[in-house]
Formats: structure tokens, C-alpha cells, sequence
């Protein structure tokens, strides 16, 4: 199933993206006397209490709207929490020449750094940064509130997987490591979706080939299977520290970043998962 939060008419509203269109949620719910959120990230936290996935795998009847109608957006504007995973493909730490921590090199980043898809990313002054570059990576949206989660365990706690954009300032970054948050967090420096696909469409994330363009071509493409630390393991990873939450995001980290300037157009390519495309300026 993939979920879409769209802009159509004068209101913004949560959808299921179909073969023939986007079915939104208010619909749903007329049509099978249901009560569903129309916000993704409700949706997502009723889920977790709750089940309505299996409510919404027949949509046979409910009328679509057509995909050039309305306008994807971000699936939800203030992520509990945004954790991001620098240097866990080998190409991406030979690219900034450097060396890839044993444990996953994990950082957040606040919501005040995000564009939504189909926004600008804009480049900040060149006295604040002359050099910046733009990742495509894989997503993962956390379903279920969870802490020391068993390998084993890991899929049920995922709600599904998302494109996203993570940017740096690599000047600011390679100053002092200890800058990182701030090469990481100024804005416009992150976008996800606009498509949220459930895990259950995704037979094994591993296979999962994640492509960043750069204007007209391919800047770096790699599979998850190449990643130090996998999807899963990011995860129970990370829950032995802290609590995570239904909406959480672990941005799971690029195998190579594009450098880029005005003018240009970067996205984030993965198939089965979702497009994310940005212009600069």
C-alpha cells in the first residue's frame, strides 16, 4: 500500500496512491463507515493502537481522484524524530575521504531543515557555505512505539519506507567534525516522500537500489545490501538506546553525494519505494 498526503482544490489531505488514482482518506471513510484520520501522521499513530491497514486493502468502489490533479507533498510536516546515517556505504566515505565508524555514525536532524517535495532546495550565503551536496537515500518510517527490539522482531515495528534528501554543508563539515549537526540542519537541507510505501510491499529491503540523479545523469547508485549497517539492523540498533515512535524516520545514508550548485536538479531514485525530486537555487 502507498500512502500520499496531496494538496487538491483549497485543502491538503491523505490519500491511498492506487492504479487508477489516489484514493483519500475522506472517501475511505465514506464509503466503508470507517473514521480514519485525514493526516498521514495520525494515520500512522492510529495504526500503531489500532490496525486500520487491513481496512484499506480493498478499495474497490471508492472513487479516485486522477494523480495529475492533485499535488504530492511532504507526508507530514514535524517528524517525531529525524535520524540520519552518515558514512554507511563504503563509496560515500571515500568520497569525503573518510573512514567509516564501526557502529552506525548516527545524527539527527530538526524539522526546521526541511523543503516540501516540490520546493526549492535553496543554497544558503557562500559565507555560511560554498560547498554542499545532496544525497538520495532510503527511508524508514518506524510503526509501532518500541525499545529493545529483537532482530527478529524489526519488521513488524516498521511502518514502511520512503524516499528522502539529506544535504551537507561539507566546507562547515570538514572544519570539525564535531560541526556536524550544523553542516547537516540549515534549511532546506532535507525533504522525504511524497510516497510512504507500507513494508509489506517490500519483499526484502536489502535488494533495495537506491540512485541519487544529478541533472542528466546518475550520480551514485548502490544497493542496501552494500550498506554497513542494513535497515534492520539500523533499527534494533538504535532502539536499544531510546524509545522510538510511530513516525519516526531513519535516513539510512547515501553511497555518494552530488555536488550541487544553481540551477541544478537532484532526486532520489528507488524503485518500488518512490521518487524525490528537488531544483536549486
Amino acid at each position: 500500500m502507498k500512502f500520499l498526503r496531496f494538496q487538491y482544490l483549497t485543502g491538503t489531505h491523505t490519500g491511498v496512491l492506487t492504479d487508477t488514482g489516489v484514493a483519500p482518506i475522506a472517501e475511505i471513510n465514506a464509503r466503508r463507515g470507517l473514521n480514519l484520520p485525514d493526516d498521514l501522521l495520525a494515520l500512522i499513530q492510529r495504526n500503531a493502537q489500532d490496525p486500520v491497514l487491513p481496512a484499506l486493502a480493498d478499495l474497490r468502489g471508492v472513487a479516485t481522484i486522477p494523480v495529475t490533479d492533485v499535488r504530492p507533498t511532504i507526508p507530514y510536516e514535524v517528524p517525531p524524530k529525524i535520524w540520519c546515517i552518515g558514512l554507511n556505504y563504503h563509496s560515500h566515505a571515500v568520497d569525503i575521504q573518510a573512514v567509516q565508524p564501526e557502529e552506525p555514525g548516527s545524527f539527527m536532524k530538526p524539522a526546521s531543515c526541511m523543503f516540501r517535495p516540490g520546493e526549492d532546495i535553496v543554497l544558503p550565503p557562500a559565507h555560511v557555505s560554498d560547498e554542499v551536496d545532496a544525497e538520495g537515500e532510503l527511508g524508514v518510517v518506524i510503526g509501532k512505539t518500541c525499545r529493545f527490539v529483537p532482530a527478529g522482531d524489526v519488521r513488524s515495528v516498521i511502518f514502511g519506507y520512503t524516499t528522502t534528501l539529506d544535504l551537507t554543508a561539507l566546507d562547515v563539515l570538514r572544519k570539525n567534525p564535531r560541526y556536524l549537526t550544523r553542516a547537516k540542519s540549515i534549511d532546506t537541507f532535507f525533504s522525504f516522500g511524497p510516497v510512504i510505501v507500507t513494508e509489506d510491499e517490500i519483499a526484502d529491503v536489502n535488494k533495495l537500489e537506491v540512485i541519487t540523479e544529478h541533472n542528466d545523469g546518475i550520480c551514485s547508485r548502490d544497493f542496501c545490501s552494500n550498506m554497513k549497517h542494513r535497515p534492520h539492523e539500523l533499527v534494533r540498533f538504535h532502539s536499544d538506546s531510546f524509545t522510538l515512535h510511530p513516525g519516526d524516520l531513519i535516513s539510512t545514508g547515501c553511497p555518494k553525494g552530488a555536488r550541487i550548485k544553481p540551477g541544478d536538479r537532484v532526486a532520489a531514485r528507488i524503485e518500488g519505494v518512490g521518487y524525490l525530486e528537488a531544483r536549486v537555487r
